[in-house]
């Protein structure tokens, strides 16, 4: 059966069924009909709905972030969770699901001659209306006023926003042909493949250029345009590092990273945080007062987080995140 022809008896009362199926706005005490009104109302007008934010990137440089407002990021979580984790995605997506994480994807690539690392630009910028509908909303699993609409939620002014609670999972099913294709062709090579969100590694015994052009020519077929500037060949001689973790005998975090970690936790113990924070001369903790050093340190929990998740016995971190999250209680305590 053709695909046109799957929804051909569904008729406008079938589509608003499907759709309070999907519980979009759960947790609401709203009657069905207010529900599809706002549905279609939050859709035609999606733009009022987004806040822009600038995010620092840790290279430099400043990443815009168009962050839904609660009524829409309500909507995009639920079809998240009611919708799109139903679907199947390519092994070789490593990022956005359950199950993935950075650590799996980078020892995928451990012990390998050669590590390629290539970045998609403007990744999330690139991704259509019609590419979204066609690989997350299509007329196989839904009726097209259905998929219409799903995807104008989705999307704000026609691309998808990087803000989105559903735009990374969205974005695996419109990389999906890409992932399973590049997969079948590295393959036959002995390479190995695998994508997280917009930062694709390849590793093996091969030759660039040949692996460069085959992904070039792909994705310019997609309407993607691969980032020159951040195409990095790695070798056995050097520090091999896939998703800030290193691969060359084993998974592993950089000295550099575990050391000033380390040091960070230890003039926290030693000085207090206030101190430490004001010999570091953070603004960005200090302007806060207080709420500045609670924020400082969620975010060595967090640095001790990515240190356990990639080597997870380490017992010096291990007793280090003890120690911080006693900090943190005993400002919790403070506040209370």
């Amino acid at each position: 059966m053709h695909e046109p022809d799957l929804w051909k008896y569904c008729t406008a009362e079938h589509c608003r069924e499907m759709l309070l199926s999907f519980r979009l706005l759960e947790g609401e005490e709203w009657t069905d009909d207010k529900v599809i009104s706002c549905l279609y109302a939050v859709s035609n007008h999606t733009e009022k709905h987004y806040n822009r934010l600038r995010i620092p990137k840790k290279g430099g440089g400043v990443r815009q972030i168009q962050a839904p407002d609660l009524l829409l990021k309500t909507i995009q979580r639920n079809i998240l969770h009611h919708i799109l984790e139903g679907l199947e995605l390519s092994p070789c997506a490593a990022a956005y699901h359950r199950g993935a994480s950075i650590r799996d994807n980078a020892a995928r690539h451990t012990g390998k001659n050669v590590v390629l690392k290539l970045d998609i630009k403007d990744f999330f910028g690139t991704i259509t209306f019609s590419m979204v509908q066609q690989r997350a909303f299509n007329s196989r699993y839904f009726p097209v006023p259905v998929g219409t609409l799903l995807t104008s939620l989705c999307c704000l002014r026609d691309t998808l926003p990087q803000g989105s609670p559903a735009s990374a999972a969205i974005s695996n099913l419109v990389m999906k042909p890409f992932d399973e294709y590049m997969d079948g062709w590295c393959r036959e090579r002995d390479i190995v493949y695998s994508r997280y969100c917009d930062d694709m590694t390849f590793s093996g015994d091969f030759a660039a250029a040949e692996v460069i052009g085959k992904v070039k020519g792909f994705l310019d077929a997609m309407g993607f345009e691969l980032n020159r500037s951040k195409t990095k060949v790695l070798t056995r001689h050097t520090r091999q590092t896939v998703t800030g973790i290193v691969v060359n005998d084993r998974v592993s975090v950089p000295a550099a990273y575990r050391r000033a970690l380390r040091q960070d936790i230890y003039y926290c113990r030693k000085f207090g945080v206030r101190e430490h924070i004001r010999s570091r001369s953070d603004k960005k903790y200090l302007e806060l007062g207080e709420a500045g050093e609670v924020k400082y340190l969620m975010s060595l929990l967090g640095k001790i987080g990515f240190v356990l998740s990639v080597t997870p016995g380490d017992v010096w971190f291990m007793e280090a995140e003890e120690a911080v999250k006693t900090l943190l209680k005993e400002y919790q305590g403070q506040a209370s």
